[in-house]
């Protein structure tokens, strides 16, 4: 799947296994999306209204920064995106990635990991951050089995 990007926010470590695995098994690129200002285990305590975390899902327009590299996505037709769940929906800072590169006319598939809940309103929340692009609700990857793995490869 040389066509294939995996393109992943992981803020502690789990979703970037399952990324690296995901990668393999596609034979595909990958990339990282690496904020700016890394989060701490106090940033992502979500029981905590002050918390970096909560404060950023409290306000769904907020970016938090990233880390812009030259990633060029014109040889990719798909991008298989991964991030943590955070309140029912994907981190705002995939808003950010989304929006700071050109993904129209590009296949995106999302892949999470999750505590407890599934993708909510995460693809409609994402549609306006990547205008022209055709963004697919995937699987979540919790476990990154290969009958897992499997099922959202057949969806590229």
């Amino acid at each position: 799947m040389a066509n294939t990007l995996v393109a992943y926010f992981s803020a502690s470590g789990v979703t970037k296994k399952v990324a690296e695995k995901l990668a393999a098994a596609a034979k595909a690129d990958i990339h990282e999306i690496k904020p700016v200002v890394p989060y701490t285990k106090a940033d992502l305590n979500w029981m905590d209204k002050k918390s970096r975390s909560s404060v950023e899902m409290g306000n769904k327009s907020f970016r938090p920064e990233i880390m812009k590299e030259n990633l060029d996505l014109a040889p990719y037709d798909t991008i298989l995106l991964g991030f943590p769940i955070w309140w029912y929906v994907a981190p705002t800072i995939i808003n950010t990635f989304l929006e700071s590169y050109d993904f129209a006319g590009k296949k995106i598939v999302l892949f999470a990991t999750s505590g407890g809940s599934g993708f909510g309103n995460t693809v409609a929340e994402l549609k306006a951050s990547a205008t022209g692009a055709e963004i697919i609700e995937g699987k979540l990857l919790n476990r990154a089995s290969d009958k897992e793995i499997d099922t959202l490869l057949q969806m590229i």
